[in-house]
């Protein structure tokens, strides 16, 4: 190559003696007055370079650091070598130096220490920020990852298929974003959400086994495990499948992924993954994404504390959680109670069995002569500390909430591992927060006992064949066995309240293929950025996309969302109504 011999991450001590030609970034400069070392930096590594006569000092002490340059030279041994360093026994001796491309302005912060910036001048300044080794190192194992998936899922029969981009919105799930036509005035298009209608179609096409690491785009607010605006999966589909056979698969992707790139000494859990029923999972965890290495379980107590306080007035739904060991302070109690307060809690309330096994603290007083039935149903041990919660609804939440802080804020969670488990048996339908029945997870499964159930069963008593994937309390996927009957399809859409025709036009490409012979078929769509977060056990997504936004949904580096000209509004017939300023 014109521009170098070798990369700087390349020479060793047998490569001493020889003429060589490198190109990189002035990384730093360690100026001596009678010599001065520079480094070289390229994605490979660093070189150092060594120059000692007038006129190259010069050169250098006019190059600004992060400037790009080349320098041709002799490979020699380092009179102090630096084993830290892979290229540490050599230096280079340059005859020349060239300059290729200057940096003129002031760094916004050291590329060595980015990370110790401010969030959002990292982002405006991400190309810099990539600079930094640490932070390119994610990029390029996120990229390893992408590969591993890709390779596995051909591995395993799986066709590689990318779907359209430009696509017709849907009313159900997250907020479209909606892209105006410029042919068909008062038309859009949508980004989709994900290629769910398009993947079906493939099945009912004949295509056995579908994969795409699919771009995926929803209008949602930002989260430490979410990326606003879009986010990637590895979405696949297989044609006369159950729900046992995805699994199957799934088992052995998402083992393997975890296995082949987990720190050392990780345990990662093999297939057959636990299966919990989103019932027992709210009951037990009180969470439909359980971490399983938080080994505290929730107990339904209302039977035994019902009516024993004011607080635990009839109807309330009682739910405690015992820590054995417990050596906290009164303080960190109450600490823990106003965090359970700021979640949205009345209150919680506690007590502790004591040294010589009595009952003791806190509500100690409504409850000690429920001492034996508590020490029963809970397992209770002397020195043990019991968080308790009564809500009349959305108990279930409150009390995983508490079950999460007292984990965490114990350090109870199992080191070093990885534990999944599969949530399933999800309700088909359940009510929103304005009082409207809605489906539960997704209007395109097949419920549980197939027609027969949507025309006889209590809705909200209907289960369906959705199953989520859950590692170390993080969701990492979502699929279902399809509804793919058309006379299912119609009835499940029925129930709340989408008549045949709203199927028609929103789903009609969907709906007409499944009149001609479509085969039973199911899928999932593990999420890419939330598996190499947790590999690289980061707790923000943003730490592994290469050009995030930022919390707000901003692209701080492109300036998006940004206005466009009135030409540009004028060819898609958009005319904009801004609020009024008082």
């Amino acid at each position: 190559m014109e521009y170098r011999t070798h990369t700087c991450g390349e020479l060793r001590e047998q490569n001493a003696g020889k003429h060589v030609k490198l190109s990189g970034w002035l990384s730093s400069i360690r100026d001596l007055g009678s010599v001065i070392f520079f480094v070289l930096r390229d994605y490979y590594g660093y070189t150092q370079a060594v120059v000692s006569d007038e006129e190259k000092m010069e050169i250098v002490r006019n190059i600004p650091r992060e400037s790009t340059i080349s320098i041709e030279g002799t490979v020699a041994l380092r009179s102090a070598p630096n084993k830290d360093m892979p290229t540490g026994m050599i230096e280079i001796l340059p005859d020349k130096i060239e300059l290729l491309g200057k940096c003129y302005e002031q760094l916004p912060f050291e590329i060595a220490t980015s990370t110790q910036s401010r969030e959002d001048v990292r982002l405006k300044y991400r190309f810099l920020d990539l600079r930094n080794p640490d932070v390119k190192e994610k990029i390029v194992f996120r990229s390893k990852v992408v590969s591993w998936l890709r390779a596995k899922m051909v591995e395993l029969g799986f066709l590689e298929i990318t779907t359209p981009i430009l696509t017709s919105s849907s009313p159900e799930g997250a907020r479209d974003y909606i892209v105006p036509s410029r042919l068909y005035p008062g038309h859009f298009y949508a980004l989709p959400q994900a290629p769910q209608q398009y993947k079906q179609l493939l099945m009912a096409s004949g295509f056995d086994r579908y994969f795409q690491i699919a771009p995926c785009f929803r209008d949602e607010d930002a989260r430490a495990d979410r990326s606003p605006g879009e986010f990637y999966q590895l979405d696949t589909e297989m044609c006369f499948a159950t729900q046992e056979d995805v699994f199957a698969v799934m088992e052995q992707v998402l083992s393997g992924v975890f296995k082949e790139f987990s720190p050392a000494g990780y345990k990662v859990d093999e297939g057959p993954f636990r299966r919990i029923a989103y019932r027992d999972a709210m009951r037990d965890y009180g969470s439909d994404k359980p971490d399983l290495r938080n080994p505290l379980i929730i107990k339904d107590v209302t039977d035994i504390l019902e009516e024993k306080a004011p607080f635990f007035e009839k109807g309330k739904t009682i739910k405690a959680i015992a820590v054995p060991n417990f050596t906290q302070t009164r303080k960190w109690i109450d600490a823990l109670t106003e965090k359970a307060k700021l979640n949205g809690a009345s209150n919680m309330y506690w007590f502790k069995l004591d040294e010589k096994g009595e009952i003791a603290g806190g509500i100690a007083k409504f409850v000690a002569d429920a001492k034996d039935a508590l020490v029963e149903r809970l397992g209770l041990e002397p020195n043990s500390f019991v968080a308790v919660l009564a809500e009349e609804s959305g108990v279930e939440k409150q009390a995983g909430f508490v079950r999460t802080e007292l984990g965490v804020g114990l350090d109870l969670l199992e080191k070093n591992a990885f534990r999944f488990c599969w949530i399933v048996d999800f309700p088909m339908y359940e009510y929103d927060d304005e009082g409207n029945l809605t489906f539960c997870h997704n209007p395109f499964s097949m419920p549980q006992g197939g027609l027969k159930a949507l025309e006889e069963m209590d809705p909200l008593d209907i289960l369906a064949y959705q199953y989520d994937s859950v590692v170390n309390g993080v969701e990492l996927s979502s699929g279902a066995v399809r509804n793919h009957e058309p006379a299912i399809m119609e009835k499940a859409f029925a129930i709340v309240g989408y008549g045949k025709d709203v199927i028609e036009e929103k789903f009609s490409a969907l709906y007409n293929a499944f009149k001609f012979g479509a085969p039973p078929h199911a899928g999932i769509a593990p999420g890419v950025d939330r598996i190499v977060m947790l590999l690289k056990n980061e707790t923000s997504i943003r730490e592994i996309i290469t050009f995030p936004m930022d919390r707000n949904a901003r692209d701080v580096l492109m300036g998006a969302p940004s206005t466009v000209t009135e030409k540009q509004l004028k060819e898609v017939h958009i005319k904009i109504d801004m609020p009024k300023e008082n």
